[in-house]
């Protein structure tokens, strides 16, 4: 009671604040289901349906938001991340990319299930070119939990979308009162609401009784994928990799259609004995491949365990498989260039703090 009790004084504060110098901020919120919009049939148990309740009643429940901002909301898919799609990504950024032109937003959020939110937020941050902070929540309990996360996020995440101090930071990730960026943010929890972090760098920043505060003057990307009237994208794949790996895991790739192929190695991007001759035969074949690393934290270095000049390969730097595979998406609809390729990994690790 004593914290709701301090963010409900943050939140006249703010108020307060917004009276003397203008209006509230208008934030538009974007919904495609997930935990946060879950519902079980126990307050205390893990079993839930992801994607069943709609914007409107998760905006109703958290009457709170319209006192940081005015605050309306679409529903744009309602459906459980793991089954998020190129189609649906590009539907969403489209939608962003429509939105940020109205100079009557402020800012954006997008309510999204916690299992490939990291990938969508990457995704978002190479394809919406705005000022216009775009910011990501979820939940890692159904809004039907005994204690449910999601309420909070989105507060939350409506705090920081409504900050004139999150414009110009590229897509962030609002979870659990911390403030992550879209490159660095992991989901590294399967079940626990302190399931995001940024392993490499720590948070971006954080949220506390109705304010958001950063800790560093980091920019957004400098890569922009412009993907109008793009209907589908590049077919890329990701191999993962383990002791006695058989080269039959990957050499369907090469018949299949694929386009690019992530190697999530052992170590700083180790390629095994029998899968070193597929990948050579892939690349032979016009296959972009990029070594990437099963390891948590950490880069995959250019000219390190792997002659990449050699074999043509590109090294992820600071990104992990899944990000990488946005990354490759992304690049082969501009080029098939490994060289330029390696360009753009190179320029998201000197993006982030900690390729500086």
């Amino acid at each position: 009671m004593k914290r709701f009790a301090s963010i409900l004084a943050a939140v006249a504060l703010i108020l307060i604040s917004h009276i003397a110098f203008g209006q509230r901020p208008n934030v538009y919120i974007l919904a495609t289901g997930g935990t946060i919009a879950g519902t079980g049939a126990s307050s205390t148990g893990t079993a839930y349906s992801a994607g069943q309740v709609a914007i409107q009643t998760l905006i109703d429940a958290v009457p709170q938001i319209q006192e940081i901002a005015q605050v309306r909301g679409e529903q744009v898919v309602n459906i459980g991340s793991q089954d998020m799609s190129d189609e649906v990504w590009l539907r969403l950024a489209e939608r962003i990319n429509e939105l940020v032109q109205d100079p009557d937003i402020d800012g954006i959020v997008v309510t999204h299930g916690t299992d490939t939110m990291e990938e969508t937020a990457l995704f978002l941050d190479l394809t919406v070119n705005t000022p216009k902070p775009i910011v990501l929540t979820g939940a890692m309990r159904p809004s039907t939990a005994l204690s449910a996360d999601g309420p909070l996020n989105l507060f939350n995440a409506v705090v920081v979308a409504a900050s004139p101090y999150s414009r110009d930071r590229g897509v962030l990730v609002a979870m659990n009162a911390q403030v992550h960026a879209a490159s660095q943010v992991v989901k590294m929890h399967t079940t626990s609401v302190e399931s995001f972090v940024s392993p490499n760098t720590g948070p971006a920043g954080t949220i506390l009784n109705g304010n958001v505060t950063y800790y560093s003057a980091q920019a957004r990307t400098p890569l922009h994928f412009d993907i109008t009237g793009l209907q589908t994208l590049p077919k890329v794949g990701i191999i993962y990799s383990h002791a006695g790996i058989s080269s039959d895991i990957a050499t369907a790739m090469l018949s299949s259609g694929y386009q690019g192929i992530i190697h999530a190695g052992v170590g700083n991007g180790n390629i095994h004995k029998n899968i070193f001759p597929v990948l050579k035969k892939a690349r032979a074949q016009g296959i972009l491949v990029v070594r990437s690393s099963r390891v948590p934290t950490g880069p995959t270095t250019l000219e390190n365990e792997v002659d990449d000049e050699a074999y043509q390969f590109v090294a992820s730097q600071w990104l992990n498989p899944q990000k990488s595979r946005v990354l490759l998406m992304l690049a082969l609809t501009r080029t098939h260039d490994w060289q330029q390729i390696q360009e753009y990994f190179n320029s998201i690790s000197q993006y982030t703090p900690a390729g500086k």
